[in-house]
């Protein structure tokens, strides 16, 4: 299985930000976590904090199985990428290290929820190894 990772804006912060919503571990430390719990997926990882770049990859997604999307700010503000994500055909699951629906308010708008096949938030990087656990389960 190839499973796409996209991580949006300020995720290459990880490590540096608030731990208690996001935990201690790096992003390329989640990534080496992922690729080591899985080692029979392959991963193609890519974090921007562009929204059109998101968008450019999203469409030039080619031979993959599977989409794994963390649109951290975005998810409350991009309807954009929510249209992008509805296009696209194959199984997705929407991820976030904290728990948005407990947060602030603005956090609690999800513009993503509804064209994936799942959400899985509130468990720091574990949000991740679940959603590959989903996918493959739901293969």
């Amino acid at each position: 299985m190839k499973i796409l990772i996209i991580n949006g804006p300020n995720l290459n912060m990880l490590g540096k930000r608030n731990t208690k919503h996001y935990g201690e571990l790096t992003l390329d430390e989640i990534n080496k976590l992922i690729k080591k719990t899985y080692p029979n997926v392959k991963f193609y990882f890519y974090q921007t904090n562009n929204e059109a770049r998101i968008i450019w990859k999203l469409q030039a997604m080619k031979n993959i199985d599977a989409l794994i999307i963390n649109p951290a700010a975005f998810t409350h503000t991009s309807i954009a990428i929510r249209d992008m994500l509805e296009i696209i055909k194959i199984p997705k699951v929407e991820v976030h290290l904290s728990d948005i629906n407990t947060r602030e308010d603005f956090r609690k708008i999800d513009y993503i929820k509804d064209v994936v096949d799942k959400v899985i938030m509130g468990k720091k990087e574990n949000s991740y190894i679940e959603a590959v656990k989903y996918l493959l389960e739901n293969k």
